[in-house]
């Protein structure tokens, strides 16, 4: 098929090889070719975050990146960040901040909060909310996110890096959607 470029990706420790049009973003292929709905868009100009995604350990829009530029490339989402039956730190510390809201923009803010935590595993107030910044969240629960940043950190510097997930659901009473 003419104009259709062969892509080899490592999503969350999967490989994976796609054929997509030069145009695809990597938005489409992580949600509609692979199944990854965490993945979510909310402007999809890049000025959201909602789509945020780690590409090499770094923060991308997913919105605004081509997938055929990301050849070979190592790519996170939320669904990457703990084995199987196990919760990140991260995502505990939004549970018990009350960082979910409605939870549109959840999966923008972790992945910020993922890569700030990995540059810096001790940040300060104000270089959370520089980090956090590039996510919007129509609820305006701000204060929740860099609380929950500051508790994952917490937690990741005690050593407290995974959670298990059956354990937090009951704790929390939260539902499998």
């Amino acid at each position: 098929m003419a104009g259709i470029v062969k892509v080899r990706l490592e999503v969350n420790g999967r490989e994976y090889i796609v054929d997509v049009p030069p145009h695809e973003r990597l938005i489409d292929t992580l949600r509609y070719r692979l199944g990854y709905t965490s993945v979510k868009e909310g402007c999809g100009r890049g000025e959201c975050g909602t789509c945020i995604v780690l590409v090499n350990g770094l923060p991308r829009h997913s919105c605004l990146t081509l997938t055929s530029t990301l050849d070979g490339a190592k790519i996170t989402t939320v669904e990457g960040l703990a084995p199987e039956g196990k919760l990140h730190a991260i995502q505990v510390a939004f549970i018990e901040t009350r960082g979910m809201q409605c939870g549109f923009c959840t999966p923008g803010f972790i992945m910020m909060t993922k890569a700030l935590l990995d540059h810096n595993p001790n940040p300060s107030y104000d270089e959370i909310k520089e980090w956090l910044s590039s996510t919007l969240c129509r609820c305006g629960s701000y204060h929740y996110y860099f609380a929950a940043a500051k508790l994952a950190a917490k937690y990741i510097n005690e050593g407290k890096i995974y959670f298990d997930e059956k354990q937090v659901r009951e704790k929390y009473h939260l539902k499998v959607v």
